[in-house]
């Protein structure tokens, strides 16, 4: 089995990221913001789009379907209406696609673009 990864907190400490640079650039975002939330989406869901933008900074136009699948789910839960456990665990899959649950937060290497290019410096 390989060894975990080391947290590129630890990594920025020790000084790694200077010896590997290339190494600890891994999972940058990429590609344009995520913009507005598509016409198709109702008002609650929409709203629930655009709390998804907000608390999860590292989502961009990749991610779209995505959270268009999440949001509608969010509204649903968020209405109070009958969701089954299939809807639940969807939604469970979606926002663990998206790096939104605490084991998968960890996984993402994510900063602001001011805070990244200090860090590196």
């Amino acid at each position: 089995m390989p060894r975990p990864r080391k947290p590129a907190a630890k990594a920025l400490v020790e000084g790694r990221h200077i010896i590997n640079a290339g190494r600890y650039k891994r999972n940058d975002p990429t590609g344009a913001e995520i913009g507005a939330p598509p016409t198709w989406l109702n008002e609650q869901q929409a709203n629930a789009w655009h709390e998804f933008a907000s608390e999860l900074p590292w989502l961009n136009a990749s991610h779209r379907c995505l959270v268009s699948i999440a949001s509608v789910l969010r509204a649903r839960l968020q209405s109070g209406a009958e969701m089954g456990t299939k809807s639940l665990s969807l939604l469970r899959l979606c926002l663990s696609s998206m790096g939104a649950t605490p084991a998968d937060a960890s996984k993402i290497s994510w900063a602001p673009a001011e805070e990244a290019d200090d860090l590196l410096d």
